[in-house]
């Protein structure tokens, strides 16, 4: 009974120190924060470049639709590979070394597709930079979460989508940029200036600190306790949240699950909490992809070039506007992150999204049977678009990462999140690889008026199996998943 009074008031202090210090960012953990999401920007610059650059390579290679949406899906699916793979290897060689990896992977396979003299050599390229892909999908969020303090965590951890979000607009600057050039050169330029980010990301990852959490894991409390030092704002808070971490792991060592896979822990007789949480994130990651947020990026082009538009640089020209207005919704969505928390930025996300893509659906309608394509309804599917892209980067974007990589317990986070993130990018390749085949079918506006139904579902979802976890430590957060009952008690030893 002293000891669970003396963890309690221990805890409180912590928390006490974590509330003095909310309104501070610690720059520190913010660079650290900075320098991981930056791998991020890897997938956001290839699904931006690749939207354009697919329009001169179905031209220079002759490659039809089907081919077209297996290049474009494949790096999603390949992508799988390295997410599931991600678990496993960050529990292993740490969290920073993996982000090297991941950028590694990537630039070889940015190489191999910007020369490649043929579409065999290009879907190589792209099977070996989606597994860089996978890999830095997980990572990124994971360490970012790991390292950021409890106060500051939302925004930190959103950085990720940030960066995704940046990528895309900087895919779409490139398009329009080189659009000018010879048509067998173009497509390569812009597939190979991917692996200039992915070299500085590569080099600059060596100057960050390891997880403390992953020290923990490894029992190198020395070295967590001088990271911590660093990304908290006085010694005293450092103590405590080394204390918090030690005493979670601790306490899965001295479990019955200890010793064992933790896939087994995930699926074999998972308690009530732990399949909540499987839940919650294998669902949020669903949502995300399911939304078909990134196949309205992929085959924007397309989208338009059937509403009537037929240069390119326009085309283009409407791809930076979009880009433009997710970059700035999803920054607006980080800085108040911790200020409003995941659930209502998540909920009013999702409602936004299936209004827009209503709208888009009856505008992409009106336009399919129009001969004459009046202006006003290409802008306003335009916009339509651009508030599609823009609730997206307010809601599901940035919190699907922020969710994914802090519901989880320490023994599970790693392969608990590559799993949720394989989820995401299952799903993401089959609405890219699909998209095109069933918009021939039930057309553009029919696919539209799908997704919205999609995003009302996931509204409901999110509204019922999602938990604010604003402001609480990584060690509090599985709290929110137990039974009633179970926390109600706990609550009631804490105070005895």
């Amino acid at each position: 009974m002293e000891e669970i009074i003396e963890n309690g008031e221990e805890q409180k202090r912590g928390n006490q120190l974590a509330a003095k210090s909310r309104v501070k960012m610690n720059k520190y953990a913010l660079a650290c924060a900075l320098l991981a999401s930056t791998n991020s920007i890897l997938l956001g610059y290839d699904i931006g470049v690749i939207s354009g650059a697919v329009l001169y390579i179905r031209e220079d290679l002759k490659i039809s639709s089907i081919q077209e949406e297996i290049l474009v899906g494949s790096l999603n699916v390949c992508s799988l590979l390295g997410s599931l793979l991600s678990g496993k290897t960050s529990d292993l060689i740490g969290r920073r070394y993996t982000i090297v990896l991941a950028a590694t992977t990537f630039f070889i396979g940015a190489i191999l597709m910007g020369l490649a003299p043929s579409y065999p050599y290009l879907m190589a390229g792209r099977v070996i930079a989606g597994i860089g892909v996978g890999y830095s999908l997980m990572i990124a969020p994971l360490y970012t979460a790991e390292i950021s303090p409890a106060m500051t965590r939302g925004f930190m951890s959103s950085l990720p989508e940030v960066f995704i979000t940046i990528g895309i607009l900087l895919g779409y600057i490139v398009n329009y940029a080189f659009a000018g050039i010879p048509k067998n050169w173009n497509w390569r330029v812009m597939l190979l200036l991917a692996a200039v980010p992915a070299v500085g990301i590569g080099m600059g990852v060596f100057v960050m600190p390891e997880s403390p959490r992953w020290l923990v894991m490894k029992k190198r409390l020395s070295e967590a306790k001088r990271v911590l030092v660093k990304t908290s704002e006085t010694e005293e808070e450092a103590e405590a949240r080394l204390g918090e971490i030690t005493r979670a792991w601790e306490l899965h060592e001295s479990s019955d699950f200890a010793g064992k896979s933790v896939w087994k822990e995930l699926f074999w007789k998972p308690t009530p909490a732990i399949r909540r949480i499987l839940v919650a994130a294998i669902g949020i990651n669903f949502f995300m992809q399911a939304s078909g947020n990134d196949a309205v990026i992929y085959y924007l082009p397309e989208v338009f070039h059937g509403a009537g538009i037929k240069k390119k640089k326009q085309l283009f020209a409407i791809n930076v506007i979009m880009g433009t207005a997710k970059a700035t919704f999803v920054m607006i969505s980080a800085l108040f992150l911790d200020k409003y928390g995941r659930r209502p930025l998540l909920l009013l996300g999702s409602s936004g999204m299936a209004i827009a893509l209503s709208i888009l659906g009856l505008g992409s309608m009106f336009l399919q049977h129009s001969a004459h394509k009046p202006s006003w309804a290409i802008v306003m599917c335009v916009i339509a678009v651009c508030a599609d892209v823009s609730f997206f980067s307010i809601g599901l974007g940035p919190i699907t990462w922020v969710y994914s990589s802090e519901i989880f317990p320490l023994r599970l986070r790693a392969q608990g999140t590559s799993l949720a993130v394989s989820v995401n990018r299952l799903v993401s390749g089959v609405v890219s690889m699909t998209f095109l085949t069933i918009t021939k079918k039930i057309t553009f506006g029919g696919i539209f008026f799908a997704l919205s139904g999609i995003m009302v579902i996931a509204t409901v979802f999110f509204f019922f199996f999602m938990p604010e976890t604003k402001g609480k430590s990584l060690e509090d957060i599985g709290k929110l998943f137990e039974d009633k009952k179970t926390v109600d008690e706990g609550v009631e030893i804490s105070e005895i």
